[in-house]
């Protein structure tokens, strides 16, 4: 297997590039409502996009995939959703949700018309997945890491893949078949909790998904992302490179790399902990 890796743009050029570079899916965020009040004062992505911006990028997508995050669910979600699979989506987020009956209104109005995909970021989400990973429709699940941490007042992302709750929901996919991914990460030697080790936890859990963060390539931020295309090329072919090396690991190997990420996940925490002291 190879990891689906997903990168946030909502800009032609830049969609260009990552697409030329190898990744897999073009992500345009429409999700507002509600995102500000939930991460205030974090240095997380908001975007600004709309649904020109997913009309704009369909001609330019055409090796990748493009995925459209919506908005949590609302009396409008019908009129968005119809307009998203209009302008071309061919993959369909949902995040925020909290119950079955959430899940199953969204597969309904989706109505096999794109591929769906449920982004698993609530405490309730999580508690109820038992009673929706089984409906009908389901393509794929993301663990968003960075709400769910902050369901669970805790001070970093990563704790969640420390503590064994990635572990428990994944083994949860895996026994009902659906395509699962969580979080994101850097280029390879980067990254607060090195980009490697994430993407070794990966393979460990069977996951085949993953976002391109900031860290990997901010390209967004550039007047000029051609600057920074041969760096994305570089990054992306670094990644499966290290796919390669780590397909041969055994058990050990992989537990070995989950003790090194409980270890500096705590450090990373203390050392949070210890600034906002």
């Amino acid at each position: 297997m190879a990891i689906t890796l997903m990168y946030i743009t909502n800009r032609p050029d830049v969609a260009k590039i990552a697409q030329a570079a190898g990744v897999d899916r073009i992500w345009v965020d429409l999700e507002y409502k509600g995102k500000e009040e939930r991460q205030a004062g974090m240095n997380t992505v908001k975007s600004k996009h709309t649904i020109e911006d997913v009309k704009r990028l369909r001609p330019v997508v055409t090796t990748s995939k493009l995925m459209v995050r919506v908005n949590p669910l609302d009396d409008e979600s019908p009129d968005e959703i119809n307009k998203v699979i209009e302008a071309g989506a061919d993959y369909i987020m949902l995040p925020m949700f909290k119950t079955k009956a959430e899940v199953e209104r969204f597969i309904s109005l989706v109505n096999g018309r794109a591929k769906t995909m449920l982004l698993l970021e609530t405490k309730e989400a999580k508690e109820c997945l038992e009673e929706y990973v089984g409906v009908e429709g389901i393509d794929e699940i993301h663990i968003g890491l960075n709400d769910l941490h902050l369901a669970h007042n805790m001070t970093f992302m990563f704790e969640l893949v420390a503590d064994g709750t990635v572990e428990k929901i994944a083994s949860v996919l895996k026994a009902h078949n659906i395509r699962f991914g969580f979080g994101g990460f850097a280029r390879i030697g980067y990254g607060i909790l090195p980009a490697e080790m994430i993407l070794t936890h990966h393979y460990a859990l069977g996951s085949e998904m993953a976002i391109l963060s900031r860290g990997f390539c901010d390209a967004n931020s550039r007047e000029n992302p051609e600057e920074v295309s041969e760096d994305f090329k570089e990054g992306v072919r670094n990644i499966r490179l290290y796919e390669e090396k780590i397909k041969g690991y055994t058990k050990e190997q992989f537990d070995a790399n989950l003790e090194g990420i409980k270890e500096k996940v705590n450090q990373i925490v203390e050392s949070i902990k210890n600034k906002n002291n």
